[in-house]
């Protein structure tokens, strides 16, 4: 369901638009009816007075909590239900002076990333715009949010014209800041065309994962076939136009994205831009012949790529006290075994990364 579905529903009912921006801001913000504020009766038309209560309940129904799993840090991964009976997962992240939630586009995901759970069963369908929001309500409702990511399950720019309606639903009757919405991309060449010609002009995350084309193309089996030098550019005229330094994510792979040749490889690519490199340990997936390198080796990254130039933050993905990894959750739900499924599996490239590939150990000081 879109958000433009809500405000047809509510014309029919005889809404202006002052009715339909108080009703739905009410709704985003998680506010009990009339919060402090003047009544709604009398003021609003009586069919839609007498329609308030089940379409209150309609809303709500967009996004069910279905099981919420807090981790040790503070964060909180919830696993929600859709009207059809789909879900998605949430991630409330650690708080902090920006409170922040991490939503899900679409059910599942085409591009098919070999170390990501949710890519393991392909695109099931899109997130409304209204679904998109409702998480955000749901999530109000549980704490503070100020800062929404769309960095949960699908790619974003698969669902562009949804997701552009959320963001700009949440940068107006939603209270969120402009750079406090962040755009979570694999590189579409949509995003760069179409998110600086809207009103709210989101701050944009770029999963890169690799400086190496040939690499990058084995591991996102399915993003569009730009190289990395290529993004970045491209990211940089988008940091340099909205002022908002791009988030440059990197997923660290034991053994196959983290040695010095990577690491030159950033300092080419991203030393002087106006970026930041997320450096985020791998959660391991059951089945995936992935693994997170060591905390030292993490670390030690970061500071060289401190002293060369490189604004780096070594994150720490959510929920790995409770395997919450992007898709673990839901995947748990449903049965999906932690292999992946047939609809990854006629691309050779997703059903496992050959061993032989992969680099010596890296010792570490």
């Amino acid at each position: 369901m879109r958000l433009e579905d809500l405000r047809l529903r509510l014309r029919a009912l005889g809404a202006k638009p002052e009715h339909t921006q108080r009703l739905l801001r009410d709704w985003v913000n998680a506010l009990p009816p009339d919060a402090g504020r003047p009544r709604l009766d009398g003021w609003l038309p009586k069919p839609l007075r007498e329609a308030l209560p089940a379409l209150r309940a309609e809303w709500h129904s967009l996004a069910r909590l279905q099981s919420e799993h807090p981790g040790e840090d503070g964060s909180a991964r919830l696993l929600l239900a859709l009207a059809d009976g789909q879900t998605v997962e949430s991630v409330l992240l650690t708080p902090g002076r920006t409170s922040g939630l991490c939503v899900s586009t679409q059910v599942g995901c085409a591009v098919g990333c070999v170390f990501c759970m949710t890519g393991q069963g392909g695109l099931l369908r899109q997130v409304g715009s209204a679904e998109i929001v409702a998480q955000v309500a749901l999530a109000r409702s549980l704490r503070t949010v100020r800062k929404v990511v769309f960095m949960g399950m699908g790619e974003p720019a698969h669902n562009l014209d949804n997701v552009i309606e959320a963001i700009e639903f949440l940068g107006t009757l939603g209270n969120i800041g402009h750079k406090n919405l962040v755009f979570s991309t694999v590189g579409d060449l949509r995003v760069f065309e179409r998110l600086p010609a809207g009103p709210v002009k989101p701050a944009l995350a770029l999963s890169l994962h690799t400086s190496k084309a040939g690499l990058r193309e084995r591991l996102l089996p399915r993003a569009p076939r730009l190289s990395p030098d290529e993004l970045i550019e491209r990211a940089e005229v988008y940091a340099r136009a909205t002022g908002y330094p791009v988030q440059v994510q990197w997923t660290l792979l034991d053994g196959i994205n983290d040695g010095d040749d990577e690491l030159d490889g950033i300092v080419r690519l991203m030393a002087g831009k106006h970026m930041v490199l997320n450096l985020i340990p791998y959660n391991t997936v059951d089945g995936l012949d992935f693994r997170r390198p060591s905390r030292e080796r993490a670390a030690e990254m970061a500071r060289g790529l401190h002293r060369r130039g490189v604004l780096t933050k070594l994150r720490q993905s959510a929920g790995q006290d409770v395997e919450g990894g992007c898709g673990q959750l839901r995947a748990r739900a449903i049965g999906q075994p932690g292999t992946p499924g047939p609809s990854a599996s006629a691309d050779p490239a997703t059903v496992a990364w050959p061993k032989s590939l992969r680099r010596p150990p890296v010792a570490v000081d």
